[in-house]
């Protein structure tokens, strides 16, 4: 066994194409299952927004609206669920978690996307800032191999729903 880290969930994608990994942990997007084969999700991660003090935005559904800048990082799988459905809102788009949290503040941007986990950190650096009840998506953490691979891609099936019947996950 040999890991191949990335730094992105994006450049992971990319390298499907290149034979870097065989097996590889990420989230499960329509676009990136055009060349990955998933398994099930064995876990679900909420994406929601981040808004600061004073914020007018009470609910998700105020967000997609015309003025609303919304810091988000680029080619993540609830990115790319962003670029799909926001129709209104400007996504101002980053290459890291950290990067978009900067922008987000110098900028004063009105929220700012994220996986709920990382938010919860967050908004304990920024006074007042709240983060938005529910959810606009979930990251579906899948495991997946090359569309190509398909005695992989069979055997990963097989593994994480052995594994999510067994309570491993």
């Amino acid at each position: 066994v040999r890991l191949v880290p990335y730094p992105r969930p994006g450049a992971l994608a990319d390298a499907v194409d290149a034979d870097e990994w065989d097996i590889g942990l990420i989230g499960a997007e329509p676009q990136r299952a055009e060349k990955i084969a998933f398994t099930a999700a064995y876990a679900e991660i909420e994406a929601t927004y981040l808004v600061p003090a004073a914020s007018p935005i009470t609910e998700l559904a105020q967000v997609d609206r015309p003025g609303i800048r919304i810091a988000v990082t680029a080619r993540t799988a609830y990115g790319l669920w962003l670029e799909r459905n926001i129709h209104q809102a400007t996504l101002i788009q980053t290459d890291s978690l950290d990067a978009a949290l900067e922008v987000f503040e110098a900028e004063k941007l009105e929220a700012l996307a994220g996986l709920r986990p990382r938010l919860l950190m967050d908004v304990r650096n920024l006074p007042g800032s709240r983060i938005l009840e529910g959810q606009f998506s979930a990251v579906q953490q899948a495991i997946g191999t090359a569309r190509g691979n398909t005695r992989a891609a069979a055997f990963l099936h097989e593994f994480v729903e052995e594994a999510k019947a067994s309570g491993l996950v």
